[in-house]
């Protein structure tokens, strides 16, 4: 007999790819529910009513499945969330890439798959890619791409001229083997607030070694590009890196700090004054753009829409600031922040027992 599953889970999957499953189930997206309730005041301050996180955050993160009279919840269900919590205990939907029926790994294998969820001001990877000239030769010859070629053998220069987002962070070659785990060859963690190793950051520490994943990065860019093109590339990922975290974040964090040391900021609920606001925006936005601007080649993004705006929101922000200690003045609390309703309490199925 064959069991039929309601709900298509990566346990199911496993039993005919059992290593792309495992190699998921290690990755950020399998677990990007324990990370987001972890860090994100959206969830865990309850800055968003419970409609708000189904149909926006949890859309793309996934939901945790319940059932109720023996019928999938509406407001847990449809999800196909990478990082959906499902009743058989897994983590992940493989039909989030693999759409259902087809399971296509042409359809996973370009851009647009991954542009369903990474887009818009605070992660703008399709744009980024787009404006790239990886995007370029997609926009002009993906359609001679051969997009069906087995895992492990698709190659520069024969299947494709130039790469897409599975390309450089899933595909293998030659000693660099292929990995559903898409943050595995990752470097630096451009989307935390400050600047860190993956290893180093404390929502999920990657249980990798960065300079290992840096040479298979660099080993798969290496398909196309010199040693020394790939070298004097990173170097100026680390160069943005540094300049950000010492020039905009350190000083603004400090900054937020003695508002809040000093009584001129109130932590009851974050988002609800001024200061906060610009500060989010500083590293969420602005500071994300300008940092995965320079990582994915995207100079506009790097520019005009990072470190440009990076500059404006910091001298607001610090201005702002530095007059209301001057004054000693508490900043202005909104007294209506809409629909700030959610359920705070952490899910037992999100965070392990001893958080």
């Amino acid at each position: 007999k064959i069991p039929i599953s309601a709900v298509v889970t990566p346990r199911d999957c496993s039993r005919c790819h059992p290593d792309e499953a495992k190699q998921y189930s290690l990755s950020k997206h399998a677990n990007t529910l324990e990370i987001i309730w972890k860090i994100d005041p959206w969830l865990n301050k309850g800055m968003t009513s419970d409609n708000e996180r189904t149909t926006g955050c949890l859309h793309c993160h996934g939901t945790i499945l319940k059932m109720k009279d023996g019928k999938l919840t509406p407001e847990t269900w449809p999800s196909v969330g990478v990082g959906r919590i499902n009743l058989d205990g897994s983590r992940g939907s493989c039909t989030s890439c693999h759409t259902r029926h087809l399971f296509s790994m042409m359809e996973a294998r370009k851009p647009e798959a991954c542009g369903q969820c990474h887009l818009g001001p605070d992660h703008p990877q399709i744009e980024l890619f787009m404006e790239s000239k990886h995007g370029d030769l997609y926009t002009a010859h993906g359609d001679d791409y051969n997009w069906d070629a087995a895992p492990g053998t698709w190659t520069p220069g024969v299947d494709y001229r130039g790469p897409t987002c599975a390309s450089c962070h899933m595909s293998g070659s030659g000693a660099v083997l292929t990995s559903h785990d898409v943050t595995e060859r990752l470097s630096w963690e451009l989307q935390a607030p400050l600047t860190v190793r993956p290893q180093d950051f404390k929502p999920f520490p990657a249980k990798t070694n960065w300079v290992v994943e840096r040479e298979k990065m660099s080993a798969i860019c290496m398909q196309c590009h010199s040693k020394l093109w790939v070298e004097n590339y990173y170097h100026r990922v680390d160069q943005t890196v540094k300049e950000y975290n010492e020039v905009y974040f350190k000083p603004a964090k400090k900054m937020l700090d003695d508002l809040y040391a000093k009584g001129l900021l109130d932590k009851t609920k974050f988002f609800d004054e001024k200061p906060e606001l610009d500060y989010y925006y500083l590293w969420h936005h602005e500071g994300r753009r300008a940092r995965m601007g320079v990582a994915m080649m995207a100079p506009d993004y790097a520019w005009w829409h990072g470190f440009y705006d990076c500059k404006e929101r910091y001298n607001d922000f610090m201005e702002h600031s530095r007059d209301l200690i001057k004054h000693n003045r508490k900043a202005y609390k909104a007294t209506d922040y809409p629909n700030a309703t959610g359920n705070t309490t952490k899910p037992p199925e999100v965070l392990p027992k001893t958080q």
